[in-house]
């Protein structure tokens, strides 16, 4: 199994096509949506866990690309360095997915890699740069 992290980039009149069913359904793909930005007659774009055998994973991507849509996978990856942190939760502010939290209980940051977009806003906003952004594969 192996498991990957894309998004995909709709025209405005690809967006009604039920692309997850068909990843699932006809690929035999476990897909979950981390956020998405879809509207009819607007361009959509969808960033997905992708988790499968990788010639499933391959065929899917294919079938992305018939459709009229593009991909791209992610090869990045955000670095905490957390026993620099100072928990100022400066990063929570600009973090779009949630990935970045403060614990209510002890108000210290955590940090759910799973969320996380590779946006980088974070990597920019931290005071201390204990964000980093590391090339190569994320899983």
């Amino acid at each position: 199994m192996k498991k990957i992290k894309v998004t995909m980039y709709f025209p405005a009149n690809k967006i009604a096509i039920p692309l997850a069913y068909h990843l699932i359904k006809n690929y035999n793909l476990m897909v979950n949506i981390l956020n998405a930005d879809v509207s009819l007659n607007k361009v959509g774009t969808l960033v997905v866990d992708i988790e499968g055998e990788e010639k499933d994973i391959e065929a899917g991507l294919k079938y992305v690309r018939q459709i009229g849509a593009e991909y791209a996978v992610f090869n990045k990856s955000i670095i905490w360095k957390e026993e620099s942190c100072v928990h100022c939760g400066t990063c929570t502010a600009v973090c779009p997915s949630g990935a970045l939290k403060m614990d209510k209980s002890d108000w210290s940051l955590t940090f759910d890699k799973e969320k996380c977009l590779v946006c980088e806003l974070c990597v920019k906003a931290c005071p201390l740069r204990v964000m980093s952004v590391k090339n190569g594969d994320i899983i």
